[in-house]
């Protein structure tokens, strides 16, 4: 099959508790309106736009829009990584965000009105930002995936789980993260845990981590504001042991990200970082629900070219 168009749609019509499957004709009338050359694939369910990327390029792809929310964006990138045929930094990747968090798209400021994106996408200024792999454990088998945004461990990753198991029963909306956010608090138990970044160890009892690569998770929560996309670099977060009632007083450090100023609040810089604990704590990469400890991180510099505004 040839390939005679200079974009692939990749849409997920489930994202975003089915707006993608409700806006898809208004998305791509506008698409055509911009001018924009496409042809769309629809995935059929998880972990298949990942195939779809795979295939697709060895036909000779080397542009893609993912129409879904963070989770789609995720399976897109790691269907650039699983393809040998071309590198990885010779495919475009943009972006019309219809997701329940969105938070990829926040860091480069790309607009979630569907006109407004398809103009950014139709300028196609592209950078070349990092991306990390995260070696985790399901079911007590070692995996590895990519990811191009933040991974949130511990707390982050419980709420994650509950937030993306209401998604599955149809329940969505902008406030979803932050009600699992406050249901969570009654459950959870921070976790002695080991760190090691870039060979240092620190041993604390912790109740969340963000392993950055862009500032925002939860849908808008600025876990890791210093963080820059194309400097080689995760931007670590380790909130340690709180009381509920601090979590509860410090949720608007997380949006206003002010974060790292509080005293309980430790960060760093780190190109390799390795996660043990006492019991199993959860991981969420791009807002995607994967396994459990233990982890480590490692990052791709300058290895995913994408379409930024």
């Amino acid at each position: 099959m040839a390939i005679m168009k200079e974009w692939l749609a990749i849409v997920n019509p489930n994202a975003g508790i089915g707006k993608v499957r409700k806006d898809w004709g208004r998305i791509s009338e506008l698409l055509e309106k911009h001018g924009i050359d496409f042809y769309a694939v629809f995935t059929k369910g998880p972990l298949d736009a990942i195939d779809i990327v795979e295939e697709h390029v060895a036909l000779g792809v080397r542009k893609i829009i993912s129409v879904g929310g963070d989770g789609t964006m995720n399976e897109v990138v790691n269907g650039i990584f699983k393809q040998h045929s071309t590198p990885t930094t010779e495919i475009t990747l943009g972006v019309i965000s219809v997701g329940t968090g969105n938070d990829w798209v926040r860091t480069y400021n790309i607009p979630l009105d569907y006109d407004a994106a398809i103009k950014v996408l139709k300028k196609e200024k592209t950078l070349i930002q990092d991306a990390g792999t995260v070696k985790y454990y399901n079911s007590n088998r070692e995996k590895m995936r990519y990811f191009i945004n933040m991974a949130g461990l511990g707390f982050d990753g419980l709420v994650a789980q509950k937030t993306n198991a209401d998604k599955i029963r149809g329940k969505g909306n902008p406030m979803l993260y932050l009600k699992n956010l406050i249901s969570s608090l009654f459950s959870y138990k921070s976790c002695g845990t080991k760190i090691i970044v870039d060979g240092k160890v620190i041993r604390d009892k912790v109740f969340s981590i963000g392993v950055g690569i862009g500032q925002y998770n939860g849908g808008g929560m600025r876990q890791a504001p210093d963080a820059k996309t194309d400097d080689g670099l995760f931007d670590l977060t380790v909130i340690k042991d709180l009381t509920k009632l601090s979590v509860v007083a410090n949720v608007r450090r997380l949006y206003n990200g002010t974060i790292k100023k509080y005293k309980r609040v430790e960060s760093f810089l780190a190109k390799h970082i390795v996660i043990e604990s006492d019991t199993p704590i959860l991981l969420e990469a791009d807002g995607e629900s994967l396994g459990h400890s233990p982890f480590e991180f490692n990052i791709v510099p300058k290895s995913i070219r994408v379409v930024v505004n």
